[in-house]
C-alpha cells in the first residue's frame, strides 16, 4: 500500500455522490420491480466513469467507484448470499436503530426518521453467490480507470459484523455460528477484489455504534463482543496480505447526537487487530475530532498507516483547508508524517445536502494535504 513517504496522500471512505434516476433505478432492481437492464447497465458504468474523473480532478490520489452500482453500503449484499428471506414487522416491531441510545434520549429528535418497513433474515445455510455482481463491479471500475493512473485504487466491502447487525439470525445456533458463515461467505468477495488486484477496503461501522444498540452492555461487555467481531473478519481475510487491505470504522453515520459513542480510547486496540495494512477513522466530526490524542498513548504499530477523516458528512460546511493542515499536522505528530493519508469520516456522497459540497470538501482536503506537507517537509 502507498505511503505519505514524501507529501501527505489524499483518498476518501468510499460512497460518493449518485445520479437521482440511477439511485430510483438501484431500489427498484432491490425491490423486484422490472428493470431495464441494459439501461441499468449503461447508467452503472456512466456513474462509474464520472466520479473517478471527479477524483482525478479534485487531487486524490487513492480512489474508488464511489460504490455506484450500490443501493446502500449494507443492503447491497443481500442479493449476493443465499439463504435469505424477506420479512415484514408486525405492528409494534421496529428494526434495529444504530442510534437507539440516542433516540431513547432523544426522542422527539428522531421522531421523524420512522422505522423501516421490514428486515432481511437467515432462513437457512449461507453461501455467496454474488460473483457476478462483484466480478461487474470490479470490469467497470477497470473500464473507468483505464488510461487513467491514480496512484492506488481500492474497492469497499462491509465486515461480517456490519452484516449481521443488518440481518436477522432464524438458522444458525449461535452468533458464533452465524459469524463465522458470514465470514466464510464474504471471503469470496474480499478475495475477488484483491485477486483483480485492487485493495479491498472493509467497511465496518457497526463494530462502534454497537453500545448505541446494546444500551445495557458495558464496555468490557462489548469489548468482548467486538472482540468476536473482529476474530471473524480476520477469518474471512484469511489468507489475502494485509497490505492489501485497508480497515474503515465509525460509529454510524447518521446525523444525530452520538452522545453514546464509545470513545476511541476503548476500542483502539480492537480496531488494530483486525489484518489490515491502514485504518480509516473518523477524526473531523464534533463527537471525536479530540481523540488524535489517543495516538499519543496508545503507539500506531509499526508499518501501519492511519487514515484520519479530516473532513466530514456531519455538516455542509466546507472544511478550511487551513483547519484541515492543523488536523493531518495533529496526526502526523503523533503517529509520524509518513503514517498518515488524509481521509473523510464517512463516505460523502449519501450524507451531504448536494454532490457540489462533496467535491467541493475534496478539493479544500487537497488543498489543506498540500499545506501540511509544506509545514511537515518544507516544500
Amino acid at each position: 500500500m502507498r505511503r505519505s513517504t514524501d507529501r501527505i496522500l489524499t483518498t476518501h471512505a468510499g460512497a460518493l455522490p449518485r445520479r437521482p434516476q440511477l439511485r430510483e433505478m438501484l431500489i427498484a432492481k432491490d425491490d423486484g420491480k422490472p428493470v431495464d437492464e441494459a439501461a441499468l447497465e449503461s447508467g452503472i458504468q456512466a456513474a462509474v466513469d464520472d466520479v473517478v474523473q471527479k477524483q482525478l480532478d479534485c487531487g486524490l490520489d487513492v480512489i474508488t467507484d464511489g460504490e455506484e452500482s450500490k443501493r446502500s453500503f449494507h443492503i447491497y449484499m443481500r442479493p449476493r448470499l443465499s439463504g435469505l428471506a424477506d420479512r415484514v414487522y408486525k405492528p409494534g416491531e421496529h428494526s434495529t436503530m444504530t442510534y437507539g441510545a440516542d433516540y431513547a434520549a432523544f426522542p422527539e429528535y428522531f421522531k421523524s426518521r420512522g422505522n423501516r418497513a421490514g428486515d432481511a433474515v437467515c432462513v437457512g445455510p449461507l453461501a455467496y453467490t454474488g460473483q457476478a455482481e462483484v466480478q461487474a463491479d470490479i470490469r467497470r471500475f477497470k473500464s473507468a480507470l483505464d488510461g487513467k493512473s491514480p496512484l492506488e485504487s481500492y474497492l469497499p466491502s462491509i465486515a461480517p459484523g456490519t452484516i449481521e447487525h443488518w440481518l436477522k439470525n432464524e438458522y444458525y445456533p449461535s452468533d458464533e455460528a452465524f459469524l463465522t458463515a458470514i465470514a466464510d461467505a464474504m471471503h469470496e468477495e474480499y478475495k475477488a477484489i484483491t485477486d483483480a488486484g485492487f485493495i479491498v477496503q472493509v467497511d465496518d461501522p457497526d463494530l462502534a455504534d454497537a453500545p448505541q444498540i446494546h444500551t445495557d452492555m458495558s464496555v468490557p461487555e462489548y469489548r468482548r463482543f467486538a472482540a468476536l467481531r473482529v476474530e471473524a473478519l480476520n477469518h474471512a481475510l484469511r489468507g489475502i496480505p494485509p497490505e492489501r487491505v485497508r480497515f474503515h470504522v465509525c460509529w454510524g453515520s447518521y446525523h444525530g447526537p452520538h452522545l453514546f459513542d464509545i470513545p476511541l480510547r476503548d476500542i483502539l486496540d480492537l480496531i488494530l487487530a483486525v489484518n489490515a495494512e491502514a485504518y480509516s477513522i473518523e477524526a473531523s466530526n464534533p463527537r471525536h475530532e479530540h481523540e488524535w490524542e489517543v495516538f499519543e498513548d496508545i503507539k500506531l504499530p509499526a508499518g501501519k498507516i492511519l487514515i484520519p477523516g479530516v473532513v466530514g458528512h456531519a455538516t455542509d460546511f466546507i472544511e478550511h483547508p487551513e483547519l484541515i493542515a492543523q488536523r493531518l499536522i495533529r496526526y502526523a505528530g503523533a503517529v509520524g508524517r509518513e503514517n498518515v493519508i488524509a481521509g473523510t469520516d464517512c463516505g460523502l456522497g449519501p450524507r451531504v445536502g448536494h454532490p457540489k459540497i462533496a467535491w467541493a470538501k475534496f478539493e479544500a482536503m487537497t488543498e489543506g494535504a498540500k499545506l501540511a506537507t509544506k509545514q511537515l517537509w518544507g516544500r
